[in-house]
């Protein structure tokens, strides 16, 4: 038996909100800016690497895609059970979909980033503009004569 199995290291990452989260660190290293801050720090398996603007639910999230993605990483971005499954769970829940998002592009885990941007597009696809807004919770502040400037500058668009 090699020692290499029983002698996996672990990085300490902090949420926002002072969650804990102990992770293999091929794990961690599924972002770069996780993988820059291990290697500017020698001693980072002894303090915990802090990640100011996510929260600990939302790292969480991160951790079980990164988990999942060393397990499978034919899968990559590609929309096969596993990743149709997360992506399923955090589309419920618009705010923990934009978090993970944010959260994705901050950590710089780009197959993260290309999966939760294609479900932003998959639920946009075929959508009219008050259908995308309902959808978003986005307010319209146009009025209608604005509307109505922005269809005549712009006809190409509404064809």
């Amino acid at each position: 038996m090699s020692s290499s199995s029983s002698t996996k290291k672990v990085i300490t990452l902090k949420s926002s909100d002072n969650k804990i989260f102990k992770v293999e660190e091929s794990v961690a290293l599924l972002s770069k800016i996780i993988k820059q801050a291990i290697e500017l720090d020698d001693h980072c398996a002894d303090s915990p690497i802090l990640l100011s603007n996510i929260t600990g639910p939302v790292l969480d999230m991160v951790i079980r895609y990164c988990t999942e993605q060393l397990k499978n990483p034919e899968e990559h971005t590609d929309n096969k059970t596993n990743h149709a499954n997360f992506v399923k769970e955090v589309t419920q829940d618009q705010n923990m979909l934009f978090d993970l998002i944010l959260a994705a592009d901050y950590l710089e885990i780009n197959s993260l980033l290309d999966l939760l941007c294609k479900a932003v597009a998959d639920m946009m696809k075929g959508k009219s503009v008050e259908q995308i807004r309902e959808i978003f919770n986005i307010k319209n502040n146009y009025t209608e004569e604005e509307i109505e400037e922005i269809k005549r500058e712009n006809s190409w668009a509404f064809e």
